[in-house]
This record gives C-alpha cells, sequence and structure tokens, in this order.
C-alpha cells in the first residue's frame, strides 16, 4: 500500500468517525449550533496537544530525560516557563487544564462545566498583554458550557459534555508531528463541509467549497512559487486563505493571511480553523468588522493574491455615507455600487489593495456582468483602465445554500494586452451527492485555458477591450463565447420524402379499409 493511499483511507476513516460522533451527539441541539461544541472541543484537544509537543520538544533539547512530559509535572513548576512559551506560541495551558487531564477526570467531576469555562478564560487570560491577545480574545466565545442546549440541569448538560470530550479524545489523528493529512485541520474542514451542505443557506454563507477555493487560490498564484501575503476581505471561516497554505505550501506565504469577517461567530471559526491548520498567531491576522465602510489592514496592502467569494448583492451604506465617494478605494470609479447590491463596492476594495504585479481572483453574483446603471459605470472604470483580466462562467449549482450559476472576475494591474479572456465553463463539474462539483480534471482544465489565453470554440474567447466597451461594457460570458448548439440536425429534403411516403402509404391504407367496408355492406 502505498503512502498516498494509506493517507486518503485513513482520511476516509477519520471523516467517517467524525460525522458519527456529530450524529450521535446531536440529539436535541441543533446541528447546526452543535457545531461549535464539537469543532471547539477539537480545537481545545488540538492546542493542548500542539503545546504539550513544543514543551516536550524544547525541555528534551535542554537535558530533560527522554520520558519527561508536560502533561505530567505540576502547575506550580509549568508556571516558570509560561512567559516564553507565550512569547512563542502566543497562549498558554497549565498541565492539569490539558484536554488529556481534563478529560480522564470528566466522567467523575460533578463541575465539569464550570471547570471547562474556567479552562477557556484562562487559555484566552493567558494571552492577554502579548501580540497575539486579538488573536485569542473570544475564541470559546460560542461554547456555552452553561447552555439549556446541552441538557435541562447540570448533570445532564455535562454528561453531554463528556460524551463530546470522550468522542473528540477517541479520534486517531497519528502522529502530531508531521502529520500527512494535516488531521486536525483536514477534520475541521470536512466538519464544515458537512455542517454546512445540511445547514442549507444558513450554514453556507460563509464556506466556500474546497475545489472551488483550490481553483481560485491556484489561478491568483499561477507560475509563482511563493507571494508575500495572501487577503479575503469577506473570509467567512477562512477557507480560501487556508487553500494557499496547501497550493504553495505555510511557509511559501511570507508575511502570512490576511482577513476580514463582520459576522462574530464566523470570525471565531475563522481563527480557530488557523490553529488547526497549525498556523501560528503570528502568521495570521484575522480582523473582525465592515470590509466596506471600516476595513481593518490600511497599513498591510497591497497584497500579491487576494481571493473572496463575498456576499452576494447585500445592502450596504453606499449614498447613504457622504463619506464613501471620497474614499479612495471607490472614488476613481466616480461612482459607488448601488446600496441594494454591494458586490461591485467589494470589488473596488480588493482592486484598490493589490499590488502591482498582484492577482485577484472573486467570485460574484452573475448580475454584476451586465446589469445597468452604477454598476455599468463601475465596469466601464475597470475595462478602460485595462484591469479585467479574466471572466470565467462557473457551473450552476457548486455553493451550498444557492443554486445559482455564479462567475469568477480576475483582476490585474500590469496585464500584457488591452483584452478580457472569457471562459465559459459552466459544463465543467460532475455531480456529488446533491451538488455539483469541479472535479480534479474540470480544475486542470479552466487553469490551462486560463495560462494559454487562447480561443477554443464553444470554451473560450479573447475580446478587445473596444469590442466590450462597444457592448455596453458587458462581460458576460455568453455574450462572447457561443454556446455548442446539441440539437440534432435535421435534413429537411429528406424528412418532407419521409412524410410524402407516410402520407401515401396513409392514404393507401385508407382506400383497403374502404374497399373492405364495401364488401361488408355488398354482402349483407
Amino acid at each position: 500500500m502505498t503512502a498516498t493511499t494509506q493517507s486518503t483511507q485513513e482520511r476516509n476513516e477519520l471523516h467517517r468517525a467524525i460525522w458519527q460522533i456529530a450524529n450521535d451527539l446531536r440529539g436535541s441541539v441543533d446541528g447546526w449550533d452543535f457545531k461549535s461544541y464539537v469543532l471547539g472541543m477539537l480545537f481545545y484537544r488540538f492546542i493542548s496537544e500542539n503545546l504539550t509537543t513544543y514543551i516536550n520538544t524544547e525541555e528534551k533539547k535542554a537535558g530533560a530525560p527522554a520520558d519527561f512530559s508536560y502533561a505530567n509535572i505540576s502547575d506550580e513548576d509549568a508556571e516558570t516557563g509560561r512567559d516564553v512559551t507565550v512569547k512563542e506560541k502566543g497562549f498558554y495551558i497549565l498541565p492539569s487544564e490539558l484536554f488529556e487531564n481534563v478529560r480522564r477526570n470528566a466522567k467523575n467531576d460533578e463541575n465539569l462545566n464550570e471547570i471547562l469555562s474556567t479552562v477557556f478564560k484562562n487559555i484566552e487570560a493567558s494571552a492577554k498583554g502579548a501580540e497575539s491577545e486579538d488573536d485569542f480574545k473570544g475564541l470559546f466565545a460560542d461554547i456555552d458550557v452553561n447552555s439549556p442546549k446541552l441538557g435541562n440541569t447540570v448533570k445532564s448538560r455535562n454528561e453531554k459534555l463528556v460524551k463530546i470530550l470522550d468522542a473528540i479524545g477517541e479520534l486517531c489523528f497519528g502522529d502530531f508531528v508531521g502529520n500527512a493529512i494535516d488531521a486536525f485541520g483536514d477534520a475541521y474542514e470536512f466538519l464544515m463541509t458537512m455542517y454546512a451542505s445540511n445547514a442549507g443557506k444558513s450554514g453556507g454563507e460563509f464556506f466556500t467549497p474546497q475545489e472551488v477555493s483550490e481553483l481560485l487560490a491556484r489561478i491568483t498564484v499561477l507560475g509563482k512559487k511563493s507571494v508575500n501575503k495572501v487577503y479575503d476581505p469577506a473570509c467567512g471561516s477562512g477557507s480560501l486563505l487556508l487553500k494557499f497554505a496547501k497550493v504553495l505550501g505555510k511557509d511559501k506565504v511570507r508575511q502570512g493571511f490576511y482577513g476580514q469577517e463582520i459576522n462574530l461567530t464566523t470570525y471565531n471559526l475563522c481563527r480557530i480553523n488557523m490553529f488547526l491548520h497549525d498556523v501560528n498567531y503570528d502568521k495570521f491576522d484575522i480582523a473582525l468588522g465592515d470590509t466596506l465602510t471600516e476595513p481593518a489592514h490600511w497599513d498591510d496592502e497591497p497584497f500579491d493574491a487576494i481571493v473572496s467569494n463575498p456576499p452576494y448583492s447585500i445592502k450596504w451604506a453606499g449614498a447613504d455615507n457622504a463619506t464613501l465617494i471620497n474614499d479612495p478605494r471607490y472614488s476613481p470609479a466616480g461612482v459607488l455600487a448601488p446600496k441594494s447590491k454591494a458586490d461591485l463596492a467589494f470589488t473596488m476594495h480588493m482592486l484598490h489593495w493589490l499590488s502591482t504585479e498582484g492577482v485577484a481572483a472573486i467570485v460574484e453574483f452573475p448580475g454584476v456582468l451586465y446589469r445597468g446603471g452604477a454598476e455599468q459605470k463601475i465596469r466601464r472604470y475597470l475595462i478602460e483602465n485595462n484591469f479585467i483580466d479574466t471572466v470565467i462562467q462557473l457551473p450552476p449549482d457548486l455553493f451550498f445554500g444557492t443554486t445559482i450559476a455564479t462567475c469568477i472576475i480576475v483582476l490585474k494591474k500590469s496585464k500584457k494586452d488591452n483584452a478580457v479572456f472569457f471562459v465559459d465553463a459552466s459544463a465543467e463539474c460532475v455531480r456529488g451527492g446533491n451538488k455539483n462539483k469541479l472535479s480534479p480534471e474540470n480544475i486542470e482544465k479552466i487553469l490551462s485555458a486560463y495560462a494559454e489565453r487562447k480561443d477554443v470554440e464553444h470554451f473560450s474567447k479573447l475580446v478587445p477591450a473596444a469590442e466590450i466597451l462597444e457592448n455596453g461594457c458587458n462581460i458576460s460570458v455568453s455574450s462572447y463565447v457561443e454556446q455548442e448548439d446539441t440539437r440534432e440536425e435535421i435534413d429537411i429534403a429528406k424528412l418532407n420524402a419521409e412524410i410524402e411516403t407516410i402520407v401515401a402509404r396513409e392514404q393507401q391504407l385508407r382506400e383497403e379499409i374502404n374497399k373492405i367496408i364495401a364488401e361488408i355492406e355488398g354482402e349483407k
């Protein structure tokens, strides 16, 4: 058995075990709410083992015996290493508060809910005053160990918490160091995918399917071995940003992962996701707030690679905020995106924060490609200044919570031609469960077309900017790439001949029937 086959089998086994846990433990707690407990405990186990492995390694380097284990020393002895560890890891957990030690005593502890509450507060407090404070603040806010959703009494809540601790503790992640399948992060992504697909619209708002994330990331880094930093202004749970860690490698994103998210719960999920993928606190900067009106990373832009799947056609302040028309992100277009449709406000924001040699790949609602009014004026600005590199039409039903056929707009500030490349990838998908998916072959075909920038009948076309301007700045793919006519070609002459034959035969049969009827009547 190859290492790859073994890893795939391990991953599949892990996925089955995780989903079984989620179903077994869910009970009266709604699945989408219950994810906070499953994912939160998964995170608690991860940082406990991450810290233990780090301290054990450092202590043994310093001469500690081979059987040294941080989990077995006293809290008093552990306090001596707090400051230096927080500076490196960003947080600290005393031995008695490690996942494995809390779990060991959980079944017999009547105060388990309060102990867990204290542990979570202590972990967040360990980062107070450190550079990592903002990265840990509120991380456990959504794990309410006293919630009636867990049970009507303290005893029933604790019984549920014991089940969760045991279930997460029994998951086999293999060797923590150098884990080939990135088990903790992979477990998180799997749970998020399953919860999103089962939660409908409310669950899919902030989770981009993994294969779409891969396509976007690979578009922005095509031909590059590394980038300075990556950015997503509507980062959701961070799945798009973290694709760069897999496509390039964490160390190849030199200055780290940047993002902003307006929803508090999702913001917490994103930071947890970073840690679960072993991205250290000093390598990510995720902010909470409204990107369009209160962007958090002015001092960090520009970015080499920007990817995003912003919310489709949501309301925003727009013209109601008199200062926005003078905002350097929006003012170049001379007009703001409509108050009822913020799509192109996100696009203008990303364009402004894109580096000269950078690439932005944005999932867009199809209406932004052809709608009139202010959006048409913004498209005109983008086309006249040669910022739109490529428009890719995606298949329908790729995303959780919607069946619409979205598209990808690729922005660049340093293009080699004054044209837009259109790709009709609406048929590039396979059916997986109740959704369409991009297969590896689909992704490669789209990427190859994007890289080659050549006309392919019924699939791709390079269109001069002048032609697009003449066409009312319409950048809908179907306006330039003619779809293949799959209807059967009909030979009219042959069809007419067949009809004549049928009519003649019908007439002959009618005459024969009339003859038979006449004979019968004559016999009477």
